[in-house]
């Protein structure tokens, strides 16, 4: 009776460790998250948010994405290498850059730039594309970014009446984009993001915009969302290999000719 007593004793002592444990394993937070700054609460419903849309498995294996923005752009990243293709739709311009040393050339009104400031002018911009871009596209995989802080606001609907729970995300001085703040509603059943809004400063009491995340379709072994309302998201292809030349041919490639992951 003694072994048994003890055996339950260890399973309390053990079981909420070793459940936390697991849970962190699964979907770790990336360094320099904010843990200490963020709510438990908070951060288990981004857990579930991962898992919903595939899970951090799925997402870390997926490697090359290309999407169009709005109509306004259209990006290939390939998210192991940090290699962007940003062709922007609206006038003869292309840049390639690599968002982890930020080098990368541009070609613009018919010629590639050679002059190192408007070189660099250029493709801090197509990093800046890049960032927005892809968080329109990708935020739910990267709520514990670098710099984010996830505070739990509590059961809303959204604006069509779906029960959810609401996020705070904001980004502290030094990430990819300090000063702004979003709520997330995430829905009750699926865990899946379903609305979001941007506030422009943290003290913004009315926000930029409100808008849904609707038409979740299968890409590879993710869950990607292209419908934001008055925004579309659209040709969002995965891929398991690509040519070079997508990352270092000016030339605009037709990704149609290579099979996407279903």
């Amino acid at each position: 009776m003694k072994e048994v007593r003890l055996f339950v004793l260890l399973l309390l002592v053990s079981g909420p460790f070793s459940i936390a444990q697991s849970k962190k394993a699964t979907n770790p937070p990336a360094p320099g998250f904010d843990l200490a700054g963020s709510d438990a609460r908070a951060v288990q419903i981004a857990d579930e948010v991962m898992a919903a849309m595939g899970g951090r498995a799925a997402w870390d294996e997926t490697q090359l994405i290309a999407w169009n923005f709005d109509g306004v752009r259209k990006l290939v990243w390939d998210k192991w290498s940090g290699d962007v293709r940003v062709d922007n739709l609206h006038d003869d311009q292309t840049v390639l850059l690599n968002i982890n040393n930020d080098m990368g050339r541009v070609f613009r009104k018919g010629e590639e730039l050679t002059t190192a400031d408007s070189v660099v002018k250029y493709v801090r911009q197509g990093k800046r594309n890049w960032i927005n871009d892809s968080y329109w596209l990708f935020m739910p995989f990267k709520l514990k970014d670098p710099g984010v802080t996830l505070k739990y606001i509590g059961p809303e609907p959204t604006q069509i009446g779906k029960p959810a729970d609401v996020l705070q995300v904001t980004f502290k001085n030094g990430s990819p984009m300090p000063g702004t703040r979003y709520k997330i509603w995430v829905d009750k059943k699926s865990r899946l993001v379903t609305q979001w809004a941007h506030f422009q400063k943290p003290v913004d009491q009315q926000p930029a915009f409100i808008l849904p995340w609707d038409d979740y379709q299968q890409h590879g072994n993710i869950l990607l969302s292209g419908d934001r309302g008055d925004h579309e998201l659209t040709d969002i292809m995965i891929f398991s290999g690509l040519p070079g030349e997508v990352f270092s041919d000016f030339t605009r490639t037709d990704l149609s000719r290579y099979p996407a992951a279903k």
